[in-house]
């Protein structure tokens, strides 16, 4: 039988948000220069060949997935015993002159469709005609298989320091195809049911005393309530490991980027100079983190403002923070979970919106890292995977509150040139999640000396989304400004 690996919970999750308007797939927008890959151009393939070499090191490239009869357990990844190359690297071409806006519309319509689950969840095409003899890699991977650390590991397996691709080496051996069939998965899961109770009880503890800074239970009726009495019992009887956290009381304003989805995607793209955000951070004593999020609260000011939408309170904006560990690197899957801070969307200055952010993300920071590693992992393995994705799709969009309105995420690059197949990379612009009630994603990469930005949108609701790009460059002008007169 064929090696299997189990999804986790939140892994799964990204599996029952899937609906004709919400999709769970990420991706990335890759622009290229040919003219340093041999013969001056990137065909098809070039393409397959490369990924082909080193399908070993991209686990998920070939694997899908596996239900548990009766949906009584996780769904697991096994080997693909159909793989086929050709049905996930695609081909197309803009018609001249092959404009951003060119781009992006295709690029909407791509991303707008779901993956296939009865074959490996991820997509590239290659698509020529831009401007300047350039070509893109529009890939598309689902965020049950990755998150933003894996999928950082995965640039790394496909992509090349220099022109000259690199010796990627061969799998140790070759894998078992033979696929499990019900009978096995369910063997596998009657095996584990006098562990269960176990490890239940052990994750109560270590998750109930913190239920309330979990994404998945943000703002729900009596969480904050429970969490507090749960931490202060575990303290009577000598946890001394835990702490009471006090929860900042905000809620996200209704309103902004709040409305139910469409089936249609729309994406702002843009970059920014490293050096001068890193000035600013260097001029105001600040992170680069920090400089990137108060550039997100001032686009988001301005553009609310411009809609006559700015509400009076902050907004909140969650930030995805990697909970995977030295031993979990080179891992695939899910370990991830999120800080809440309020956005100084309410305050009018540059420098004050900064200074704003500077103190709640150390706050924030301050938090976050008091909880046990596994607590916002943990809180949705409560839930029997038969009811999961109702409890998911169902149940949670009934509760009054989002547990954000803008999703902001910072995913570290290389400081140094990239190549694929020797055609070198000019930017990396990520692809990313939007869902009904947080309906705006702004997701940054660093890569050589420049920040490049990718906004996610809903094209119904935030049609302009390339303004907020716009914006974000401005308000970086605001704050090198505020950076001179401060010195």
């Amino acid at each position: 039988m064929a090696e299997l690996r189990q999804l986790t919970a939140l892994d799964a999750q990204f599996l029952a948000i899937e609906s004709d308007r919400n999709y769970g797939h990420v991706g990335g927008l890759a622009i290229l220069d040919p003219s340093t890959a041999p013969g001056g151009k990137l065909t098809i393939e070039d393409l397959k060949s490369l990924i082909m070499d080193r399908l070993h090191l991209v686990a998920p490239f070939t694997q899908r997935l596996v239900e548990v009869p009766f949906s009584i357990d996780w769904p697991y990844w096994t080997q693909d015993e159909h793989f086929d190359i050709g049905y996930h690297c695609r081909e197309i071409a803009l018609p001249a002159p092959g404009s951003q806006e060119q781009l992006l519309e295709q690029v909407g319509r791509i991303y707008s469709r779901r993956l296939d689950r009865s074959r490996p969840l991820w997509e590239i095409y290659l698509i020529h005609g831009l401007e300047g003899g350039r070509v893109a890699l529009l890939s598309k991977s689902h965020h049950a298989a990755i998150d933003g650390m894996s999928g950082s590991e995965i640039l790394t397996a496909l992509y090349d320091i220099t022109p000259e691709p690199r010796d990627a080496g061969k799998p140790d051996e070759e894998p078992d195809l033979s696929p499990p069939d019900g009978r096995d998965l369910l063997m596998m899961w009657a095996k584990g049911i006098p562990r269960a109770p176990l490890n239940i009880a052990d994750r109560l503890a270590t998750v109930v005393p913190h239920v309330d800074m979990a994404v998945a239970a943000f703002g729900l009726p009596g969480s904050r309530r429970i969490s507090r009495v749960m931490s202060r019992v575990r303290i009577r009887f000598g946890a001394e490991e835990e702490q009471v956290i006090e929860r900042p009381p905000v809620k996200a304003p209704k309103g902004p980027y709040g409305a139910p989805l469409s089936p249609h995607r729309v994406f702002g793209l843009g970059s920014v100079s490293l050096d001068d955000v890193k000035a600013v951070k260097n001029a105001f004593g600040v992170k680069v983190n920090d400089v990137v999020i108060c550039l997100v609260a001032g686009a988001v000011r301005e553009h609310l403002t411009f809609r006559d939408e700015l509400p009076e309170e902050p907004l909140l904006g969650m930030i995805p923070v990697s909970v995977r560990t030295e031993e979990e690197r080179g891992t695939f899957g899910n370990k991830v979970s999120a800080m809440i801070a309020p956005l100084p969307t309410h305050l009018e200055d540059p420098a004050e919106r900064l200074e704003y952010i500077h103190s709640v993300m150390r706050v924030a920071k301050e938090g976050h890292d008091a909880l046990p590693a596994e607590t916002l992992r943990d809180l949705t393995a409560f839930v029997p995977p038969a009811l999961h994705a109702r409890v998911v799709t169902q149940l949670a969009p009934r509760f009054p509150r989002p547990p954000g309105n803008v999703i902001i995420s910072n995913v570290p690059g290389p400081p140094i040139d990239l190549y694929f197949a020797g055609a070198r990379l000019e930017a990396m612009f990520p692809l990313s999640i939007i869902s009904d009630g947080i309906g705006l994603n702004v997701t940054i990469m660093s890569y050589r000396d420049s920040i490049d930005i990718g906004i996610t949108a809903d094209r119904e609701q935030t049609p302009e989304v390339q303004t907020l790009v716009d914006g974000m460059q401005s308000e970086l002008e605001l704050l090198l400004a505020a950076a001179k007169t401060s010195v």
